[in-house]
């Protein structure tokens, strides 16, 4: 049944694995105990349902519920509305018209930032919630880090009047405040966690532990590739939409398919919908980009593929950082959507297979691409999808400028309103070396009571117009 799921055990009530109380949720044929999984639920030895047993219900039901969707045409069309009517897809791939400045590539970006609500997230969101809604599921619960599929899944019950609780680290909330305000001002109770670092993690133990009490009527819309099954398969699944529109925009405009396809893992999700409808294609390289925080030769990054060792996290066995003794570490990255200790298993199988590459970009080249693509393409992305850039940037320096140009597409997965304020900080406190702001509050400052004086002139001025009853 694998080793102890020891995070897992943090999270909520439950024996070592082997004994009364926990499941794998399979038996040595890779069959259900007790149930009866139609969906592989491993790849490779990755993968799993490491849960308390009293979880594998619901879990049964949503493997089933998934399989009957995906069969139906009437969900298949609700789907699809939704998709192109309210997310707003296709969404675009944009070529580069100014970067590389250093090397040759041609740079494409499949702008996932241009989905309703800033990111790739609504995909899955979306159809997980449907889901919820086919089961008689009146509550979602979701973790989030970046506060990208928090807001998601607040905009999704919104839409779909469902009630939402979102779980975040305490750290996240604070560096990422512009999400969670959006969260709430959309209907959602935003739960700040403060255990462990207050990071993605901790964030995702306070949601196992809610729905361990709350299954019967609450779905845990999971908001990564990662998880028991069959969250990795739902998820790849659902943002499979991703790699579908993408394959076929660049053979359009390209007329063949690129060289690299690239995106940021930090569970994984925007990856695995990137990489899915290319799997297929040897030809095809597929690169994930892992947070490297302050460097790989440290303890400060967020990399299990390339640092970590094999263990069960959050249900499932992949790659995770932890000691030799199987205590969890702390994960670290700029970036709150990477900042996980964990990935999704069949990144791990693709790892394993060298289906896959998967690289570390630091925090500091992350920053140095989030400033280049905002300053000459005028698209401001995610930190997370930064990574990305990153490591396509570093790729097109090794191709001199006489040789054919490789086509890179990178996932953008998000675009970066809510990393404004942090990168500001990491740059100096502007973006530039004297900023409008900064400007403006020094004169405000020197206008002094001039200010006060003009502020009471237009309240005088409007009360006349307006009237004592007249709101405006």
């Amino acid at each position: 049944r694998g080793e102890a799921a020891r995070e897992l055990a943090d999270a909520v009530p439950l024996p070592q694995p082997g004994g009364e109380g926990a499941s794998s949720g399979l038996d040595r044929d890779g069959q259900g105990a007790g149930h009866h999984p139609r969906l592989p639920a491993f790849f490779g030895p990755y993968g799993g349902q490491f849960v308390p047993e009293l979880l594998i219900p619901a879990l049964d039901q949503l493997e089933d519920a998934f399989i009957d969707a995906q069969a139906d045409p009437a969900f298949a069309a609700e789907l699809d509305t939704f998709m192109t009517r309210y997310l707003g897809r296709p969404t675009a791939v944009t070529e580069l018209c100014n970067l590389p400045l250093e090397g040759n590539a041609r740079i494409l970006l499949k702008r996932e930032d241009l989905v309703h609500g800033g990111a790739h997230k609504g995909n899955q969101v979306l159809g997980q919630a449907l889901l919820a809604k086919r089961m008689g599921k009146q509550r979602i619960i979701a973790e989030t880090g970046a506060g990208q599929h928090g807001t998601a899944t607040a905009m999704v019950c919104a839409l779909l009047g469902l009630d939402c609780t979102i779980y975040m680290g305490a750290t996240d909330v604070v560096r990422q405040a512009p999400n969670v305000e959006r969260m709430e001002l959309m209907g959602a109770t935003v739960v700040p966690v403060d255990s462990g670092a207050g990071t993605l993690k901790d964030a995702v133990n306070e949601a196992l532990r809610d729905w361990t009490a709350s299954f019967a009527d609450t779905h845990y819309l999971l908001g990564t590739a990662a998880g028991p099954h069959p969250f990795p398969t739902i998820v790849r699944e659902y943002h499979r939409v991703i790699s579908r529109e993408a394959r076929a925009q660049v053979l359009g405009l390209t007329g063949r398919l690129p060289d690299s396809v690239i995106a940021c893992v930090g569970g994984g999700s925007n990856a695995i919908g990137m990489f899915a409808d290319f799997i297929d294609d040897p030809g095809v390289e597929l690169i994930g980009v892992e947070p490297a925080g302050e460097g790989l030769d440290t303890s400060r990054h967020g990399a299990p593929i390339n640092k970590g060792l094999v263990g069960i996290l959050h249900g499932a066995r992949s790659y995770l950082m932890r000691t030799s003794e199987g205590q969890v570490e702390e994960s670290f990255s700029v970036s709150a959507g990477l900042d996980y200790p964990g990935v999704g298993p069949e990144h791990a199988w693709l790892s394993d297979t060298g289906r896959a590459r998967y690289v570390g970009i630091s925090d500091d080249e992350a920053i140095e691409a989030f400033r280049l693509l905002s300053r000459h393409e005028g698209i401001i992305p995610a930190m997370e999808s930064a990574h990305a850039l990153a490591q396509a940037l570093a790729m097109a320096r090794e191709v001199p400028d006489g040789e054919e140009p490789p086509v890179l597409l990178v996932c953008l997965s998000g675009r970066g309103d809510k990393d404004l304020d942090q990168v500001q900080a990491r740059l100096g406190g502007s973006f530039s070396t004297d900023g409008a702001v900064a400007r403006a509050s020094r004169m405000v400052e020197q206008m002094g009571k001039r200010t006060e004086y003009a502020g009471l002139n237009a309240a005088r001025s409007t009360s006349l117009t307006t009237g004592p009853d007249e709101e405006f």
